[in-house]
């Protein structure tokens, strides 16, 4: 009996110029770049894509299900591709969250609320910070959810043998990409998985500026996919499911691995 072969992921990630609280100038923006898109089985927009990163969080969230949502669902059916990226939402308890979606063709929506705020753009005091460590399934593949500032905390994203590939999206400023870059690329290597790491590009109204530097990694660090900073555009790249299984077996750096409890 033949050998199934485990499944490859065609990942397609959108570098953008955002619109300062501006949901349907961005949406607009988005679709447009969308229809362009190669053809993929997961499409991973930045964090905050509707309005970019703002504080002023009882302005911009939405109630669920809202017009930003809806248009993923949308977008999802439409393409017949997951989708993911991270929005400002009103909870149901009343708190607002930084929630990254990950929409599915079926309508199925799955969300993780960004545990780290970023507390030097006042963050920590807009939004309350996420408990839960979410892994999502997809076509064979089971991905940890990230967003942005979640990247600099590696205990939080340690691999328990529970995931094969991480999505992070941002919104990270130009004055620190060298770190974005790099961070990127180690938590591939650390984690034997791969990093779909999306971000965009423009200047905020808050004066803040950023370059891009997405980055699509193989679990060895090496970069598949990237686009020139201060682009826009689209990055593409095949992961390899069956690759990645291979090499963690020749190479089993988690069997070596210290035991910690997250708390």
């Amino acid at each position: 009996m033949p050998a199934v072969m485990a499944p490859k992921l065609r990942v397609a990630m959108l570098q953008t110029e955002l619109v300062w609280q501006d949901t349907a100038a961005n949406l607009q923006a988005l679709s447009r770049q969308l229809a362009a898109a190669p053809a993929a089985d997961l499409l991973v927009l930045p964090e905050m894509f509707a309005s970019g990163f703002s504080m002023d969080s009882a302005r911009i969230a939405e109630h669920e299900p809202g017009p930003a949502l809806s248009w993923l669902k949308q977008q999802a059916a439409h393409y017949q591709s997951a989708i993911a990226g991270s929005l400002a939402v009103r909870a149901a308890d009343g708190h607002y969250v930084n929630r990254l979606y990950f929409v599915t063709p079926d309508g199925a929506v799955q969300s993780y609320d960004k545990r780290h705020l970023f507390r030097m753009a006042g963050e920590h005091q807009a939004y309350a910070a996420g408990q839960q460590r979410v892994i999502v399934n997809w076509q064979g593949w089971r991905i940890l959810l990230q967003v942005c500032y979640d990247l600099r905390f590696p205990v939080f994203s340690r691999n328990l043998g529970d995931y094969d590939a991480i999505i992070y999206v941002a919104n990270w400023p130009a004055p620190r990409s060298r770190a974005w870059w790099l961070l990127l690329q180690a938590r591939a290597i650390e984690n034997q998985a791969y990093v779909f790491g999306c971000n965009r590009v423009g200047q905020d109204a808050n004066g803040l500026n950023y370059r891009g530097d997405s980055l699509i990694v193989d679990y060895l660090g090496q970069p598949l996919a990237e686009l020139a900073p201060e682009q826009s555009g689209i990055l593409y790249a095949e992961a390899d499911l069956a690759a990645l299984q291979q090499f963690r077996q020749q190479f089993p750096a988690q069997l070596d691995a210290d035991a910690f409890e997250l708390r």
